[in-house]
């Protein structure tokens, strides 16, 4: 009953920031390291950003590297994408994810669209 719920995402223009959230169900959230992933219409799904159990580390895409930051509170099984300075190229359905899930199970994803 693993369950995996994106929110936040809407419309930004370009150069604003925006702040997605990830709550995990069914599984001992504070024991698995957690990614985000995203995926553009025509695109395959890029992991953009992951975090350890304790979020002590955290490693992001070269796209994202300097404007998104990735952090958990393992007491809400909660993990958070802070994005600022939005580009338009960041447009695409935002998923959270276990970094060693095999199931192929993904939640629904949150849309983010960047646009004047």
């Amino acid at each position: 009953q693993v369950q995996l719920v994106e929110s936040g995402g809407g419309l930004v223009e370009p150069g604003g920031s925006l702040t997605l959230s990830c709550a995990a169900s069914g599984f001992p959230f504070g024991f698995y390291r957690m990614a985000w992933y995203r995926q553009a219409p025509g695109q395959q799904r890029e992991l953009i950003c992951s975090i350890t159990t304790g979020g002590g580390r955290t490693t992001y895409a070269d796209a994202v590297k300097g404007r998104f930051t990735v952090s958990r509170d393992n007491t809400k099984n909660m993990m958070y994408l802070q994005m600022s300075s939005l580009k338009p190229e960041d447009t695409a359905v935002y998923y959270c994810n276990r970094v060693d899930n095999v199931s192929g199970y993904w939640g629904q994803g949150t849309q983010v669209t960047v646009s004047s």
